[in-house]
């Protein structure tokens, strides 16, 4: 996995809630395992008319969202099934952050992040940011019909919106997360940094016995 740290992207506002897996990469991508070759397939029932041509009324195909690095969406995206392809595609498309918000009404609270997405972005290496709903719809607002850039820092655990006003906002982070995008440490890696101690377990046990 490649660490993340400090990056400058354009945003990509996707005002919509609930967006789950098979709008992401619907089913008829899903024949390979292969991790490459989803990008052209996210959200392709909205960016593509039945004819195949490009849908210039969907947000990402606004000539002003190219080369789009940071996606903001409303609440639960990623929900639906677990596939992993979900993941790849986001980050194949060119996204290297999500930003959602979480909403809480009284007691209830509707989270940025559907859980099983959220650990598969994390296997994956892609940073999810879960921010205030006022603060993502701040964002919105500035973004809705102009090309807005932010800088996001995972180090500082901060996403600074560029334009006319300009804005910060804090995220939390696990510290476990974090540290793993940081240092681009997949489960593999996890387990190879114990290799030595590993090693020396197998060497003073019989392999043969439970």
């Amino acid at each position: 996995m490649e660490p993340i740290r400090t990056f400058v992207g354009i945003v990509a506002p996707l005002e919509r809630a609930n967006v789950d897996t098979d709008q992401i990469i619907p089913k008829q991508f899903l024949r390979s395992i292969e991790r490459t070759g989803f990008g052209d397939a996210l959200f392709f029932d909205w960016r593509y008319l039945p004819d195949g041509s490009p849908n210039l009324e969907f947000e990402l195909n606004a000539p002003h969202r190219t080369g789009a690095t940071i996606l903001v969406a409303d609440t639960n995206f990623g929900c639906g099934s677990s596939r992993e392809h979900a993941v790849w595609a986001v980050q194949q498309y060119g996204f290297k952050a999500v930003i959602a918000p979480s909403k809480r009404n009284g007691e209830t609270c509707t989270p940025g992040f559907a859980d099983i997405f959220r650990n598969n972005t994390v296997n994956n290496g892609l940073l999810l940011i879960e921010l205030a709903e006022e603060e993502v719809k701040w964002i919105f607002a500035v973004a809705k019909g102009r090309r807005l850039e932010a800088t996001v820092n995972l180090d500082a655990q901060t996403v600074s919106i560029h334009g006319d006003v300009e804005k910060t906002f804090h995220f939390d982070i696990t510290p476990d997360v974090k540290e793993r995008l940081l240092k681009g440490l997949d489960a593999i890696d996890l387990t190879l940094a114990y290799e030595a101690d590993i090693s020396a377990y197998e060497a003073a046990h019989d392999l043969f016995l439970p």
